[in-house]
């Protein structure tokens, strides 16, 4: 199952394959990362996209990356990664590959459209989602998540559907949730309770994690100590931590300087420092940003350096007031 396949090629010490790779940011022409005028071209169609994942997806699988992170909503990632796994079959044997429904995308490949996606956590969606997701990635797709669970997402309540998702992960798909939101936290603890016919129905957690927003850390202890994947999203909060950054906080810029790393291999390193972290996803956009995040796989922060990094988190309230704020570009 894809839980322990995970498990297995990010355990302690795995170095690169630590480090995931998320598909947000080139399956679809508009996302929330700052800097994306300089990442991407000003023109964004389908297949220029597709070749930027395609650029990504290799890079990433020959530098040792082994997790690759989708969704429904992601435009259209999923059918990026399955063109990819088709045509590379013998890296489609060694990959773990995770995706999430409940959002649907609906921008029509437009940069500048009123709503990019719409979140129904409904079993109709599922049923829908799950049934365009196996035409693409068919059993090739080890992990299914729910995305961006919140406290009062049905998905953490509705037996009908829980009883739907159980009989996925009895056909051979890892079930988990993916989180967002001020209340992590609490969604994490209300998830690892779910249960179905006595067995826990999530197996693994996706959360928000980083520098600025680390409210979920010990709730996502508390899921690796319960034997569930933690796999970490927004390391580098779309952008604020990285060069791209109009005000990069001074602290990780002196860090940065210190040893000698960019600032996203710092934030990187920083999460992956956390004992209870299986996987790290980076949402590259360039090969060369690529290259600096799987950097963090080598880095070691001192206690002196995580302690001054550790002093920049902010409030979640204001850490999500200010990532609704960014704008889709």
């Amino acid at each position: 199952m894809g839980v322990e396949r995970l498990a297995e090629i990010a355990a302690p010490g795995a170095g690169v394959a630590r480090i995931g790779l998320g598909l947000a940011a080139v399956g679809r022409p508009a996302y929330i990362n700052l800097g994306r005028d300089r990442d991407l071209p000003a023109e964004r169609p389908v297949e220029v996209m597709r070749r930027r994942s395609h650029e990504l997806l290799d890079a990433a699988y020959a530098a040792g990356v082994r997790y690759l992170d989708a969704a429904r909503s992601y435009g259209r990632a999923e059918e990026f990664l399955a063109d990819w796994l088709r045509d590379r079959p013998d890296a489609a044997r060694d990959v773990v590959v995770g995706s999430k429904w409940g959002y649907t995308y609906v921008a029509e490949w437009r940069t500048d459209a009123e709503t990019h996606e719409v979140k129904d956590h409904g079993v109709e969606t599922f049923e829908r989602q799950r049934e365009l997701t196996d035409a693409l990635l068919g059993d090739r797709l080890d992990l299914y998540q729910i995305h961006s669970v919140t406290p009062e997402s049905p998905a953490l309540t509705d037996p009908g559907l829980h009883a739907r998702l159980a009989e996925l992960a009895a056909e051979g798909v890892t079930v988990g949730v993916s989180t967002s939101g001020p209340r992590q936290a609490e969604a994490i603890r209300a998830a690892l309770a779910v249960e179905v016919d006595g067995r826990p129905l999530f197996r693994t957690v996706q959360s928000t994690y980083n520098l600025l927003e680390p409210s979920a850390g010990a709730a996502l202890a508390e899921a690796h100590e319960a034997g569930r994947a933690v796999i970490v999203k927004e390391a580098v909060a779309n952008g604020r931590l990285t060069e791209a950054a109009e005000r990069l906080p001074a602290a990780l810029r002196r860090v940065a300087e210190e040893t000698g790393a960019t600032p996203d291999a710092v934030a990187l390193a920083a999460v992956l420092h956390r004992p209870w972290v299986t996987v790290v996803l980076s949402g590259a956009a360039t090969t060369d940003q690529l290259r600096s995040n799987l950097a963090a796989a080598d880095l070691r922060l001192d206690e002196p350096g995580l302690a001054r990094l550790e002093a920049l988190a902010e409030t979640p309230e204001t850490y999500w007031r200010r990532r609704s704020e960014l704008p889709w570009a």
